[in-house]
């Protein structure tokens, strides 16, 4: 095949040495494919916030997000019930003036239902209620589990986390979709408090968030992005709480951030930007695969767009396609710079050439055309999740489909899930022997310790057989 490289998707044979080089950037797009100086600037954003508190927060939240606020209490956007006044206007770019008399409206109060048009509530109960009825039907909430066995009970406690972070995006626009797919499973598992971290500007423009946000039944709702909002959410200030566990997606500083709170806090997967995969094989619809590489190519200029197929001529419509889309497409900058980066349209020998490469790039999302391709959807370990066909775009998955967008990128598929219920909750075991099992149990735990060269741990088990303990220490 003839190498292309001029329309925004290159077209590459898998086997040559550009195609080669290609795959291996998209291997190094993990924790390696953050930036160092992206790392290393997240990391000292987290410890400034960690060791100045509010006075620090306060300062990144002016720089990062355009918002001048006098106290941490004005980043406070919102609690349940609560209908604070908003502090003096602000000027710049991140001034939360939202309210004409000096009041913040609640979300979900009449003023950001009546912003909203119908449609779009429509849409937002149908979300809902598709997301409530997937995680529901999965759902093991908290409770009690038991293993008897001779004497000797185990107790399986499963514990809703009590208090979670969840990170929403809003740099480039907000994301309300993002509120219902991690606060309706946390709020499903049992979690007591919910508190959302967005930048001040999306909670100001957005009716939608607003509504959605007290929809989705969050507690506490605090105007700050990037970096400093994992700092705060993991570590507290003298204003904001920590919590237990951070959730949610963003960008490369957010998802290097919460890479450096990892061993603080509770974090999940790598949600990093946008992934998409599209295996693709004679006959799928070009225009179809184009529309999908797009809808995750606009996410952000890290995004992974990829298209991998068995038919040079499918790859070069497809290419075509992508041209012709990104002629109107008012976020063509931003999906130009992603395919720019990581994007390309892999031509592999065949279908099974195909599948593997999939495999390796472990994708947060795989779709799968073409009626051989959509024939192997049971095969496929190393995917975030799978859409089979051409009418199971992954944009269904962003909203409508049930399971939570929040999927594991940068490779991390190969061992991560998608967030639901279990993420949220937390397993202790309780152990309980009667003296007849005790006895009956510790020659073998005496055995084992002295084996292991644990003097103390022997006779803490010869204890329970009736002796003192004293001889295994000699």
């Amino acid at each position: 095949m003839a190498e292309a490289g001029g329309g925004a998707l290159r077209l590459l044979d898998a086997g040559s040495s550009a195609g080669r080089e290609r795959l291996e950037l998209l291997d190094r797009r993990g924790r390696g494919g953050i930036a160092a100086e992206i790392r290393q600037a997240a990391a000292e954003i987290v410890d400034r916030v960690r060791a100045g508190g509010d006075a620090a927060l306060l300062e990144a939240v002016r720089r990062f997000d355009g918002y001048e606020a006098g106290t941490t209490g004005q980043l406070r956007l919102s609690v349940r019930g609560s209908s604070d006044p908003l502090p003096p206007k602000a000027s710049g770019p991140g001034s939360l003036d939202l309210g004409k008399e000096g009041r913040r409206p609640r979300p979900g109060s009449v003023s950001a239902v009546d912003e909203v048009e119908p449609p779009v509530l429509d849409a937002i109960e149908r979300a809902q209620g598709a997301i409530e009825a997937y995680h529901r039907a999965l759902l093991r909430g908290p409770g009690v589990e038991r293993v008897d066995r001779g004497g000797v009970r185990i107790e399986e406690r499963r514990i809703a986390i009590r208090r979670v972070g969840l990170y929403v995006p809003g740099g480039r626009f907000p994301y309300p979709s993002t509120v219902l797919m991690t606060a309706v499973p946390a709020r499903l598992a049992g979690v007591e408090e919910i508190v959302v971290a967005t930048p001040p500007q999306a909670y100001r423009d957005s009716p939608v968030l607003r509504h959605v946000l007290d929809l989705a039944g969050v507690d506490e709702v605090w105007g700050m992005g990037g970096a400093h909002a994992v700092a705060a959410l993991a570590y507290g200030t003298e204003s904001i709480r920590p919590v237990d566990l951070i959730a949610g997606p963003g960008n490369a500083w957010v998802a290097a951030a919460k890479q450096h709170v990892a061993s603080d806090v509770g974090v999940d997967r790598d949600a990093g930007p946008s992934e998409v995969v599209i295996v693709a094989t004679a006959g799928a619809p070009a225009e179809c695969v184009a529309a999908d590489l797009l809808a995750q190519a606009e996410h952000d200029p890290l995004a992974v767009a990829v298209l991998v197929t068995d038919s040079a001529e499918l790859a070069e419509s497809v290419g075509r396609e992508v041209d012709s889309r990104l002629a109107d497409l008012p976020t063509a900058e931003t999906a130009v710079a992603a395919l720019d980066r990581y994007g390309a349209a892999f031509v592999a020998a065949d279908l099974d050439e195909a599948i593997a490469l999939a495999e390796r790039i472990a994708p947060e999302h795989l779709q799968l055309m073409g009626e051989a391709a959509e024939g192997r959807a049971g095969e496929v370990r190393n995917v975030g999740a799978v859409f089979v066909g051409a009418s199971s775009p992954v944009v269904f998955g962003d909203y409508v489909a049930g399971p939570s967008h929040v999927l594991p990128t940068g490779g991390s598929a190969r061992f991560a899930s998608g967030l639901g219920t279990d993420d949220f909750l937390r397993r202790s075991h309780t152990v309980r022997f009667s003296a007849e099992a005790a006895a009956a149990w510790a020659g073998a735990a005496e055995t084992l310790a002295t084996t292991e060269g644990l003097s103390a741990h022997a006779a803490a088990a010869a204890l329970r057989r009736g002796s003192d303990g004293r001889e295994t220490r000699r």
